[in-house]
């Protein structure tokens, strides 16, 4: 038996009123990130580093026995600035700072969760970044013209999917991070630790192509690949296991959404005894 679902009017009316909120948000925090245009030129920039790492992996493809061309690393590392550029973040250091100076217990007094106005600012600074990466990816065609390329328009929207589910994730490992600050003053140490695993594990350094195959099954049962290796072979085109990718990615993000709300129940506890 169907059961059919119908909102009232004072229902309905929540809606629009919702959308409008979120617009409002976002158009305020892109004002702030767009006053700092010099600032997000460096930010582009420091997100180069696969760019830099793309040459290496060309000179050593041409001379080693690799399953990618020179051109198939040329555009993943292509890929995975991409990548980059569209999920990183840095909630960690501006939770930090907010638990230390005082500036969360305002926002504890608003009717909103204060992940949202972080969430906000994040989504802001895409579109506000998004110019000087089109700028570079650019210049980087126009210094490597054979790499040109254009994804078929399934993996484009196949990519935009993933990009989102996988900055969705990123944003909940390191806001789940960021709460331990309710407790310890260096809470970003966490996120520093983090990152060497990062670093090595989720294909920013090199393709899981390049690693051992009992190495690669391992690293595979982590997220970290699916947060940029998996993204990355899919603009590109290379073979990837789509199902186990989008239900992994899902899956950490369901592990680390409950362990974050339990986090910010009992750190909310904690933060309120010590007088906040």
């Amino acid at each position: 038996m169907v059961q059919v679902v119908s909102l009232d009017p004072d229902e309905m009316k929540l809606i629009p009123r919702t959308i409008r909120k979120s617009l409002t948000m976002l158009s305020v925090y892109y004002a702030y990130m767009v006053e700092y245009r010099a600032e997000l030129i460096l930010w582009a920039l420091s997100n180069s580093l696969p760019i830099i790492l793309m040459g290496v992996w060309i000179q050593a493809a041409q001379g080693g026995q690799f399953s990618l061309t020179p051109m198939d690393f040329a555009r993943y590392f292509l890929s995975v600035f991409i990548v980059r550029q569209l999920t990183v973040v840095w909630v960690i250091w501006e939770f930090e700072r907010e638990v230390i100076e005082g500036k969360l217990s305002p926002r504890l007094l608003q009717p909103l969760d204060p992940a949202w106005h972080h969430f906000a600012s994040h989504i802001a600074e895409r579109f506000a970044r998004i110019p000087f990466a089109i700028l570079l990816i650019g210049l980087f065609f126009l210094l490597y013209p054979q790499a040109f390329w254009l994804p078929s328009f399934g993996n484009l929207l196949l990519f935009a999917l993933v990009v989102v589910l996988v900055f969705s994730l990123r944003f909940t490992i390191q806001y789940t991070f960021a709460i331990f600050a309710f407790w310890t003053e260096r809470a970003s140490a966490i996120e520093n630790f983090w990152m060497l695993f990062y670093l090595f594990l989720s294909g920013m350094i090199a393709p899981l192509d390049v690693f051992p195959e009992p190495v690669r099954a391992i690293v595979l049962c982590t997220p970290f690949p699916y947060l940029i290796d998996f993204p990355a072979r899919l603009l590109v085109g290379l073979p990837v296991d789509t199902i186990r990718g989008l239900l992994s990615i899902v899956g950490w993000l369901l592990v680390f959404l409950g362990i974050n709300r339990w986090l910010w129940r009992r750190g909310l506890k904690h933060y309120s005894g010590m007088g906040a």
